[in-house]
């Protein structure tokens, strides 16, 4: 199953067709072959493959970067714009390397925490918006916590059509954020968030789009937690581990920052 998530794409190591076999000999004596059965499972630095538990450390890892990220945003907001223009330097950068880089992977993480840190602090230090930061982690949590579950137990999973559809919603929407953009930078509009504050019966856009875009998010999530099984399936070497977390914590950042701007609107409409 091909993936959307730029960190996966055109990376051979997570496509559904890649898979290296194994061979063993035949000529082996049931000696050796005892021999082989009775030695301590191998590990990602033994085989230099890529593994879940290697994929999960690493990932951990990268958050972690980014929490120690968000609090010097959290603290030192005027970093903001900088922060915002390095992650998105660094992104391009880890998304069109061909070998994964661990630390321009863990760089992105943390300029892009400190983007994502002085973001939250700008609306927090807003009294309409007291509170929001913690609600928009809490939120955050659950949709992956949600998705991981329902990925691991089997009830969802990536599928050609589903990914199709995806895609064509993704283009849509980033064409919208453009042109959103455009007339809020531009003053075609005074709305604080551009056309998502106008109202269809009642409802703000930004509503009616925030929960879409955050359903496209968790598939995206299920699309990135496929690239990483089909990377250990493969046999990936164990450096693309760093390319999954990176994925991972593109997709995560993104997920949050609309739920905070979901949660935003829907306090600036009250």
């Amino acid at each position: 199953m091909a993936t959307s998530n730029p960190a996966f794409k055109n990376t051979p190591a997570f496509s559904a067709g890649a898979t290296k076999g194994i061979q063993l000999s035949q000529n082996l004596s049931a000696g050796q072959l005892d021999d082989l059965y009775g030695r301590p499972s191998a590990t990602s630095v033994d085989t230099d493959r890529m593994t879940y538990e290697d994929t999960i450390v690493k990932t951990v890892i990268s958050f972690g970067f980014v929490l120690v990220g968000a609090a010097v945003g959290w603290f030192i907001p005027l970093l903001m714009i900088p922060a915002a223009i390095a992650g998105f330097v660094l992104a391009l950068v880890n998304i069109f390397k061909k070998k994964p880089s661990a630390p321009l992977v863990l760089s992105y993480a943390a300029v892009q925490g400190v983007f994502v840190g002085g973001l939250t602090m700008f609306f927090e230090s807003q009294p309409e918006y007291s509170g929001i930061a913690v609600q928009a982690v809490l939120a955050t949590f659950t949709v992956v916590g949600v998705t991981l579950a329902l990925f691991a137990s089997g009830k969802i999973r990536a599928s050609a059509k589903a990914t199709k559809i995806f895609l064509i919603a993704m283009v849509g929407y980033a064409a919208f954020s453009l042109i959103n953009f455009g007339m809020m930078i531009f003053g075609a509009t005074d709305q604080p968030f551009g056309m998502r504050s106008m109202e269809i019966f009642g409802i703000p856009l930004g509503v009616i789009l925030g929960v879409f875009v955050i359903l496209l998010g968790a598939y995206s999530l299920v699309l990135d937690f496929d690239g990483v099984q089909q990377g250990v399936r493969n046999g990936a070497p164990r450096a693309y581990a760093w390319k999954a977390a990176f994925g991972i914590v593109l997709t995560v950042i993104w997920l949050y920052m609309e739920i905070l701007r979901l949660l935003a609107i829907l306090r600036g409409s009250n």
